[in-house]
């Protein structure tokens, strides 16, 4: 397997080079997922013959070498909030059992046209509600760096596949911190684009006015390879940008000489571990010899996004899950003498306690007589740290940051503590209240555990973005340094 374990740059010229075959690849990955996915718990459902069908197409383009691309006979996990035509999906909830979607999402449709390879589903927390991916219908992940700690969430089932060698890159979703915050507990490349960047037709919604889906991978490279796949607008997702997608790889080694970086007071939280800070302010120093301009800037009203973000999200999912009845797909409980019974039951049972809470605040947000108090306030709330960032972008090029001011924490840590929970992504999701896009990349270890550094741009510029986490990245070492439970299936 340990052959194998390389970023999709060199895999393709492997694969071009016919060094290796996409089949000889992909059975090489499914053989790590049987090594280790028992431990890491990764994955909801290994899609083994869809990826050898897919791996033999991709010889054949390989052999002819006939429209190659460079995730051509790539293997991939899927969040398991996106649809697949013909593949289960559950959204990591017991309600959607049995549920075969019979359409793709169009970000996979990009990925199968370019020739990737789909391994399977990965594990999330329940319709992607939670920062630890224990909040999960099946059962909780495990992070590849210690096995008795979270790998963070709510896409914490594709971060561990990546971190563990049981996929070479892998989809998620960002909803207030989903793709980072995993990416940085378990010490790889993930990236939130900014609204509107890339499709969110067959995404599973929780919250639509937030929901993004994006990458995990390696390195800054392969994001940006996985980010031109499938970025780009899309007709039949209402909110899709129609703007261009420029060339990712441009500008991407051109260094941060001149550039202006800001470092947002706000965000050396309270509680943030020390080694954390440590590691963050010595990534400061090291952009500071590359030439950048270091600024200390201002996110006031960052402090009120935690609890914006708290009405907005629940009271989008609480419309948004409304549909999960039992009567047109997916579980039902077959127990209610009438419809409204049935429904009731179908949900009671169907839903997780997460889900169910933040269902209860959302709808509690939208009532009447609480929609000013609670819903359009959060709304004005957003607005402001949507000024916030316009104002700090008008002097600096972007914003550096921790992604969370933690390494991984044990499983079981949290789950009675729902606010401790919540907190761990507070660095995060003012991000995709403000609408800009974020990248988190590993900047250090602290006690083995892994610590992501944040990078923030203006709204589509995830090419600015990429080449300011780029150039730490070509400086240091971390990117390269595997989680100990990969060696197990070499």
């Amino acid at each position: 397997m340990t052959q194998f374990w390389r970023p999709i740059h060199e895999l393709h010229q492997m694969l071009v080079d016919r060094e290796i075959s996409a089949v000889e690849l992909t059975d090489a990955i499914l053989a790590q997922v049987d090594a280790v996915d028992e431990k890491t718990r990764a994955y909801l459902l290994v899609t083994r013959d869809l990826a050898h069908r897919q791996a033999r197409a991709a010889d054949e383009r390989l052999r002819a070498k006939r429209d190659l691309r460079p995730l051509t006979g790539i293997p991939m996990a899927i969040k398991d909030v996106l649809c697949i035509d013909g593949v289960a999906a559950t959204a990591g909830s017991r309600i959607l059992e049995g549920f075969v979607p019979p359409y793709s999402a169009t970000v996979v449709e990009r990925l199968a046209a370019d020739g990737a390879v789909f391994l399977g589903k990965t594990n999330c927390d329940e319709f992607a509600m939670g920062s630890s991916n224990e909040n999960s219908g099946y059962w909780p992940v495990h992070n590849p760096w210690q096995l008795d700690r979270v790998p963070g969430g709510s896409s914490g089932g594709s971060a561990a596949a990546v971190a563990a060698g049981e996929a070479v890159a892998a989809l998620g979703s960002d909803t207030g911190g989903s793709i980072r915050q995993p990416a940085a507990l378990t010490g790889i490349v993930g990236v939130k684009p900014t609204y509107g960047r890339v499709s969110r037709y067959g995404l599973i919604a929780f919250a639509s006015s937030l929901d993004q889906v994006g990458p995990m991978t390696l390195d800054v490279r392969d994001a940006a390879t996985v980010l031109q796949a499938i970025a780009g607008h899309d007709p039949r997702d209402s909110t899709s940008s129609p703007r261009p997608v420029p060339d990712y790889f441009e500008h991407l080694a051109e260094g941060v000489k001149g550039l202006r970086l800001g470092v947002p007071k706000e965000y050396f939280v309270d509680g943030m571990e020390p080694e954390v800070e440590a590691a963050i302010r010595a990534a400061i120093r090291l952009y500071e010899r590359q030439g950048a301009h270091i600024e200390e800037v201002s996110l006031p009203n960052s402090r009120y996004a935690l609890p914006a973000y708290y009405i907005i999200a629940p009271a989008e999912a609480s419309s948004n899950l409304a549909r999960y009845d039992g009567i047109r797909y997916g579980r039902q409980a077959g127990r209610g003498r009438n419809l409204i019974e049935e429904y009731q039951a179908t949900r009671q049972d169907g839903f997780g306690n997460e889900v169910k809470r933040r269902i209860m605040l959302g709808t509690y947000a939208l009532s009447s007589g609480y929609y000013d108090a609670y819903y359009l306030k959060a709304q004005k709330v957003r607005t402001l740290v949507v000024e916030d960032f316009a104002r700090a972008f008008k002097k600096v090029d972007v914003l550096i940051s921790a992604t969370s001011p933690t390494v991984a924490f044990p499983l079981g840590a949290k789950t009675q503590d729902p606010l401790a929970m919540y907190l761990n992504d507070v660095l995060t999701l003012p991000g995709n209240l403000g609408n800009v896009c974020g990248i988190s990349i590993p900047c250090g270890l602290a006690n083995g555990l892994p610590i992501g550094l944040q990078v923030i741009a203006p709204g589509f510029r995830e090419d600015l973005m990429l080449r300011v986490a780029y150039a730490f990245e070509a400086a240091t070492e971390f990117h390269r340094r595997r989680a100990p439970l990969v060696s197990v299936g070499a």
